[in-house]
């Protein structure tokens, strides 16, 4: 199965700039999936990292994969539009070699372990058939909104641990 941009949309919460998947070539259900993300020099990161010498962000390699990572976990919840897939850890990354404007980034996921609320993927990122970057990421399914804790409060105005989105 491949999916397009629009379907991406789908599966995803993330929008411009913060979106870093461009399509899904690859998706064998549960398992794996295969990701497109086209480097361009119009990316809002390379203005300042670096000047004269443009390298895509490593953390942001890691998000893509980690988005790549969303949407296989989220393909399996029978009831996805109520749900979101955050990323929770990332052990054991590697950075090999550097992502530059103009660079096609190939970004591999397997599933690891996935239950209904946790899950854990194996990333890999490659550009030209070379090993990119590296790393095993974990996540957790929360719902969409943000529960009102007793007097109204959220959670974000009491000061608990906010977790990132995936991805």
């Amino acid at each position: 199965m491949t999916l397009d941009i629009q379907e991406v949309l789908d599966f995803l919460p993330h929008r411009y700039p913060f979106l870093l998947i461009d399509r899904i070539v690859e998706f064998e259900r549960a398992t794996r999936l295969v990701a497109i993300k086209n480097v361009t020099i119009n990316e809002p990161f390379f203005q300042g990292h670096f000047p004269g010498y443009p390298i895509m962000p490593g953390v942001l390699v890691v998000e893509a994969m980690a988005q790549a990572g969303g949407i296989i976990m989220t393909h399996e919840l029978p009831d996805r539009a109520a749900k979101l897939v955050v990323f929770t850890g990332i052990e054991r990354a590697k950075f090999r070699r550097p992502v530059t404007p103009g660079d096609q980034l190939r970004i591999e996921v397997e599933v690891l372990s996935f239950r209904p609320r946790a899950g854990r993927i194996a990333g890999r990122a490659l550009v030209d058939g070379k090993l990119a970057c590296e790393a095993t990421l974990t996540c957790q399914v929360v719902p969409r909104t943000r529960e009102r804790k007793a007097g109204g409060a959220s959670a974000a105005e009491d000061n608990e641990p906010a977790t990132e989105m995936v991805e």
